[in-house]
């Protein structure tokens, strides 16, 4: 099985190719240009690097979110723009489950955080039990301190990860009792490689989809919408 798989969700932008159990090419950038500007031209340089053509792709994953609003379209936008012209099936990974998946084995708990502004990440707990990838608490939007509080409840050493890591990393310095740690750089934030690996495990349960019916998973409503929508409450965001 070949997958192309991208991530766009966050501030990385990248792409890979993988074969069954081994990854032919990945290409991740983390600098300032936008991701339209980055997410096709990787693609296309992993293409003549490797020689690929793309008609030999089985499948596309994509990190289906949550994330930037603005990144999981553009990601979901090139996913689906390939998938009909290559007519090939796609696979949503949630980008959570996706960022959690590059520690896979670990025996802490596992704890990815992607800043989603005013003291709140998008995140999720899980772990590896005897190499099976387990869900402990599934992606969701929630306030730092609600997920620290769930972590030591849970009672076991956790390694965090995710660009939210250096945002909150002292409010989480005050607020863990349980032991902890944070991922390092060549972990720490999204890679397409986990992506791909974790949408063969989806490929292997049937859980694909056409290009037409996927859209992202945003869990939240865009920031202008929240506004507008605290406006006419009379509250605030």
């Amino acid at each position: 099985m070949k997958i192309l798989a991208l991530d766009s969700s966050g501030l990385v932008a990248s792409v890979a190719v993988a074969e069954d159990d081994t990854l032919l090419a990945e290409y991740t950038v983390n600098y300032k240009k936008t991701h339209s500007q980055t997410l096709l031209p990787m693609v296309d340089e992993i293409v003549r690097m490797i020689e690929l053509d793309l008609n030999t792709i089985d499948v596309i994953a994509v990190a289906g979110g949550p994330g930037s609003f603005t990144g999981l379209r553009i990601g979901s936008a090139t996913a689906k723009g390939l998938g009909l012209a290559l007519d090939k099936p796609l696979v949503s990974v949630p980008t959570v489950d996706g960022l959690a998946y590059n520690l896979y084995g670990s025996d802490r708990m596992i704890c990815p955080m992607m800043d989603a502004r005013r003291e709140q990440v998008y995140t999720g707990i899980y772990t590896f039990a005897g190499g099976t990838f387990q869900v402990i608490e599934p992606q969701t939007a929630a306030a730092v301190a609600k997920i620290a509080g769930r972590l030591n409840e849970i009672g076991r050493e956790v390694i965090f990860l995710g660009d939210g890591v250096p945002v909150y990393r002292e409010m989480l310095k005050e607020l863990m009792t349980v032991p902890y740690q944070f991922a390092p750089a060549h972990l720490n934030r999204q890679r397409a490689s986990a992506v791909a690996a974790l949408a063969m495990e989806y490929v292997r349960a049937g859980k694909t989809e056409t290009a037409e019916e996927h859209a992202p998973e945003y869990l939240r409503m865009p920031q202008a919408e929240r506004e507008r929508a605290a406006r006419q409450a009379g509250g605030t965001v």
